[in-house]
């Protein structure tokens, strides 16, 4: 039985996309209509946790951060993200098309190129890879631009995951996870505990909240046979699954606050308003209601990455 018939039998609604106008017409209007359809504003998910790596590093460095690092830094997550995204975005339009929520994505409704898309997606890369490099040319640090490769493989590599198991979702945390490592890396040229707990939080954290994403399209997953936790257990199971995950991200969020001697009590604080945010997150979601999936995706998760990025921070550098 193919994705089509599949889809019929399950529910899931097919989706035509043919016949939409190719636009915009100008340059710009293209570039601003990838920025919106590979959700741009959603690197506040990332972000705030490779800014925190990057300042707890940065205290513990000789000559501690410059203007440069932290160009650098910024440059890297935009740019390696963007790079996920697109990959992302050319390797699902198919699945894009056959999805009702979906199937609006620029390059499913005919309004951006594939090759376009593929052009972005080239350009971010060479940019990573040169802000990698500029660690070695302005700072004689090698590991950056000696795991660009790697690194931007693994981020773009992680939209296929859906197609061969329900591990997807951690997969996808564990991208996500890099941010932290890697910037701390690039700073001090060596791991050490606190960017590996937070790799822990933010990867259990990540999962569990693309869990939740994913159970709207528990029906399309069915139905193109494609692998996620909704589709394998279904949606009331999944969202336990999403539970006990977040618990997980809990717990690496508090041992990073006790066990590292920057983090103070405004880390602690920022803790205890993320655990709440998360109970809060799984509050607004029910198997029957997925209504404010999209509240608890965004607005939810921004607030808790943006809230322990930034009271994380206060407190490293109110303790110089």
């Amino acid at each position: 039985m193919g994705s089509k018939e599949r889809a019929a039998t399950v529910g899931c609604p097919l989706v035509t996309t043919q016949g939409v106008q190719l636009g915009p017409q100008s340059v710009a209007g293209k570039f601003s209509l990838f920025a919106r359809d590979i959700k741009i504003s959603h690197t506040v998910f990332a972000m705030p946790w490779a800014l925190l790596a990057m300042v707890m590093a940065g205290h513990e460095t000789a000559g501690g951060l410059t203007v440069g690092k932290i160009g650098l830094i910024v440059v890297c997550m935009i740019a390696a993200r963007t790079v996920a995204m697109a990959s992302n975005r050319l390797l699902d339009a198919k699945l894009d098309a056959l999805n009702p929520r979906t199937a609006r994505r620029a390059i499913p409704a005919g309004m951006i190129s594939r090759g376009f898309y593929l052009a972005m997606l080239v350009a971010c890369a060479g940019i990573f890879v040169a802000a990698c490099a500029g660690f070695w040319w302005g700072y004689r640090n090698v590991w950056p631009i000696a795991l660009a490769i790697p690194v931007l493989g693994f981020v773009g590599a992680y939209p296929l995951l859906k197609r061969f198991t329900e591990a997807c979702h951690y997969y996808l945390g564990a991208a996500l996870a890099l941010a932290p490592v890697c910037a701390w890396v690039a700073i001090r040229g060596s791991v050490a505990p606190p960017p590996l707990l937070m790799a822990g939080a933010v990867l259990g954290w990540t999962a569990g909240f693309d869990i939740i994403y994913a159970c709207q399209d528990f029906e399309c997953d069915v139905a193109g046979g494609l692998h996620s936790v909704p589709a394998r257990l279904g949606i009331g199971r999944a969202l336990w699954v999403s539970r006990v995950t977040h618990a997980a991200s809990a717990a690496f969020m508090v041992l990073l606050w006790i066990s590292s001697p920057q983090l103070h009590a405004a880390f602690g604080v920022g803790v205890a308003i993320a655990i709440g945010l998360l109970i809060v997150e799984h509050w607004l979601v029910r198997p029957t209601d997925l209504r404010k999936v999209g509240l608890a995706f965004f607005t939810v998760n921004g607030i808790i990455s943006t809230l322990l990025g930034g009271l994380g921070i206060l407190d490293v550098l109110m303790s110089r």
